[in-house]
C-alpha cells in the first residue's frame, strides 16, 4: 500500500521549521504524480514579504550533481575516462605525480586528497575547521570579488593534502569541482556554465534554473540570511553576492519544483545513460564540511532512512541559503526544500556547534515527507 502524504501535516511541519527560527522555508513533495507545495515564514524580515513555494534560490552544492552529470555525458560519449589521470587532461593545473595519481573519478567523489581552497581565499576563515577561531569578516569583504577559477584551484592544489589519492574516507573539497569545470571547458571548448546549461539544465527543461554570471538573483526570491554560528547577530542578508568563489561547484539558482524535476529525470536515466548512472551511485565514505561522514558517489549523496528506504540527492549551502533534494531509489517519492538561514547553530565552549531546534524541525519534516512504500 502506498503512503500518501497528508498536506495538512506537511504544512504544519513546515511551519514548525519557521517557528524553530528559520525566517522562510519552502518545499515541494511528489508522490507518484501527486504534488504538494508549501511555504512558511517570510522572504524578507524587514518588510514581512511572505515566502512562497515558487521562489528562486541559491541551492549551493546541489550544483555538483549538475556538473557531475555534464562530465558523465562526456564519459558516455567516449570523450572522458573516469579512471584516467587528471594530469592527462589538465597537466598545468595538477602537474607531476599528483596529476598522474588523481583520476577524474577521484575528483568527482572527493577522494583526490586535494585541499579546500576557501580558507585560503577568505582570510577570516583560515582556521577552518576550528570554527571558534574563524570570523565572518571575509564574507562581507568578498561580496563583489570576482575570483578566477584557476587562482582558486592553485590555492587548493598547493595546500596541504587531506589524504592520499583514492584514500578513504575522502574529504569534501570544492577544489575538485572547479577542476571538473576546467575539464569540461578543456574538452568542449565552451565555458563550463554555458556547457552545463545546454547539456543538462535545458535538456531537463528547467526553466527556473541557471548558473548566474552576475551577483543578483533574478525573479521572485527570498533574502539569504547568514548567521555564521551566531557571530552575525542579527543574521545579515547575502543574497547579492558574486558567486565566482564557487562557480559550477555551488552557484546554481533553482526552485524546489525544478530540483525535483531534475533529480527525477536523472535517476530515471533521462540525463545520462544507465551505465553512467550506476557509476554515479557507487559510493565511498566522505567527510563533509560539517565533519560528518556521508555516503558519496559521483555528485550524488546516498541517504538511508531506517524504515523509509534509500534516497539519492544532495545537500547544499551558500552564504545565507540552504537546500536539500532527495529522490527515493524507485523514483516515486521526492522532496526538495530550501531555507533562507544558514549556520544557525551557536558554538559551545569547545567550539563545537550546539544542537538547535531548527535541526529537529528539519528532521521531523524530512521524515514526514519521505515515507516508505509498504
Amino acid at each position: 500500500m502506498t503512503t500518501i502524504f497528508d498536506p495538512g501535516k506537511l504544512q504544519d511541519a513546515l511551519e514548525g521549521i519557521h517557528r524553530a527560527g528559520v525566517p522562510g522555508v519552502f518545499a515541494e513533495v511528489r508522490d507518484d504524480g501527486e504534488i504538494w507545495r508549501g511555504a512558511a515564514g517570510v522572504a524578507d524580515l524587514a518588510t514581512g514579504r511572505p515566502a512562497t513555494a515558487d521562489m528562486r534560490h541559491r541551492v549551493g552544492s546541489l550544483t555538483k550533481t549538475f556538473t557531475a552529470a555534464a562530465v558523465l555525458q562526456l564519459v558516455d560519449a567516449g570523450e572522458v575516462e573516469l579512471d584516467a589521470p587528471i594530469g592527462w587532461y589538465l597537466p598545468r593545473l595538477v602537474p607531476g605525480e599528483r596529476g598522474a595519481a588523481i583520476t577524474v573519478r577521484m575528483l568527482i567523489n572527493h577522494t583526490s586528497g586535494l585541499a579546500e581552497y576557501l580558507p585560503r581565499a577568505y582570510p577570516s576563515l583560515a582556521a577552518f575547521p576550528n570554527l571558534a577561531r574563524t570570523t565572518p569578516e571575509s564574507l562581507d569583504a568578498h561580496r563583489l570579488t570576482r575570483f578566477r577559477p584557476r587562482e582558486l584551484i592553485e590555492l587548493g592544489v598547493s595546500g596541504p593534502a587531506t589524504g592520499a589519492p583514492g584514500g578513504a574516507p575522502g574529504v569534501y573539497s570544492n577544489t575538485n569541482y572547479l577542476l571538473i569545470s576546467q575539464l569540461l571547458e578543456s574538452i568542449t571548448g565552451t565555458p563550463a556554465e554555458k556547457h552545463i546549461t545546454g547539456s543538462v539544465i535545458e535538456r531537463a527543461g528547467l526553466s527556473d534554473t541557471e548558473l548566474p554570471l552576475g551577483t543578483e538573483i533574478a525573479g521572485p526570491h527570498a533574502l539569504h540570511y547568514e548567521s555564521w554560528f551566531g557571530m552575525i547577530d542579527p543574521p545579515r542578508d547575502f543574497s547579492v553576492f558574486d558567486m565566482s568563489w564557487v562557480g559550477p561547484s555551488a552557484s546554481l539558482i533553482s526552485t524546489v519544483a525544478d530540483l525535483n524535476r531534475f533529480y527525477g529525470l536523472l535517476l530515471a536515466g533521462e540525463i545520462i545513460s544507465g551505465e553512467a548512472l550506476a557509476q554515479m551511485r557507487r559510493t565511498v565514505p566522505v567527510v563533509s564540511f560539517e565533519l560528518k561522514q556521508i555516503d558519496y558517489g559521483l555528485g550524488l549523496q546516498r541517504l538511508d532512512i531506517p524504515g523509509h528506504g534509500t534516497y539519492w540527492g544532495h545537500e547544499g549551502s551558500v552564504w545565507g541559503g540552504g537546500a536539500i533534494s532527495w529522490t527515493r531509489a524507485d523514483g516515486a517519492r521526492q522532496l526538495s526544500l530550501a531555507v533562507n538561514l544558514q549556520r544557525w547553530n551557536r558554538l559551545d565552549a569547545s567550539g563545537r556547534p550546539q544542537p538547535h531546534p531548527i535541526d529537529d524541525a528539519l528532521r521531523a519534516f524530512t521524515q514526514l515527507a519521505l515515507p516508505s512504500r509498504g
